[in-house]
C-alpha cells in the first residue's frame, strides 16, 4: 500500500496529492549541472604528473560532498513533502530521516487563505494559510502549486464535509427514534 492510502480509514479518499512546487528543484538541478561541470573541467585542466590521481580524487570528493549537501537534501526534501487533501481531513507531511506532519479535519478548519507574489502568480504558485480551531495556531504551507485552486479546493471539501456530517448526524437520529432510516 503506497503513502498516502495507507493513512486512509476505510471510507476516505485522497481527492489531491501535492507536492512543493516543481520550482522548488530548479535550483538544486542547475547546481547538478554546474558541479558536473565544473568537477568534470576541473579533472580535466589537471596537469600530468605524480600527484595526477590523488588531485583528480580530491576533485571528485569536493564534487560529490557539493552534490550531496546542494542537490540530493534539496531533491529529497521535495520529494518528502506531502500535502494531501482528502475527503475528511488535509494531511501534511515532512522530512528526510526525522519527520514531521500534521492531520487537521475538514469539520476543524475555520479558514483557509492564500497569499501570491507577482512571481507566485507568474509561475501559479503560493502560500496557503489554514486556520483551524485549537490552540495550535495557523498552519502555512508554502509553495503549493495552484494555491488559489487549492484554496477554493478545500473550501468545497469542507462543505461537503458538513454535509455527509449533517446527513450522517440525521440518519442517527432518525435511527435513534425509529424513523424511516431505521428500516
Amino acid at each position: 500500500m503506497s503513502y498516502p492510502d495507507k493513512l486512509l480509514a476505510e471510507d476516505e479518499e485522497v481527492v489531491r496529492h501535492l507536492h512543493p512546487h516543481w520550482l522548488t528543484v530548479f535550483w538544486p538541478v542547475l547546481r547538478l549541472l554546474l558541479i558536473v561541470g565544473a568537477a568534470s573541467f576541473g579533472t580535466a585542466a589537471i596537469p600530468v604528473g605524480r600527484q595526477q590521481g590523488l588531485l583528480r580524487m580530491l576533485v571528485l570528493a569536493v564534487a560529490v560532498v557539493l552534490l550531496l549537501v546542494t542537490v540530493l537534501v534539496p531533491l529529497l526534501r521535495w520529494r518528502t513533502t506531502h500535502y494531501v487533501v482528502t475527503t475528511h481531513r488535509l494531511l501534511f507531511r515532512e522530512g528526510i530521516l526525522a519527520r514531521r506532519g500534521r492531520d487537521i479535519g475538514l469539520s476543524r478548519i475555520t479558514d483557509v487563505a492564500y497569499t501570491q507574489t507577482l512571481w507566485d502568480r507568474i509561475i501559479n504558485s503560493g502560500t496557503l494559510t489554514i486556520e483551524s480551531a485549537g490552540d495550535s495556531g495557523p498552519t502555512v504551507l508554502r509553495q503549493i502549486p495552484d494555491s488559489d485552486g487549492v484554496q477554493q479546493l478545500l473550501n468545497h471539501m469542507i462543505e461537503e464535509d458538513a454535509d455527509r456530517r449533517a446527513q450522517e448526524s440525521a440518519g442517527y437520529v432518525g435511527e435513534y427514534y425509529g424513523g424511516p432510516s431505521a428500516r
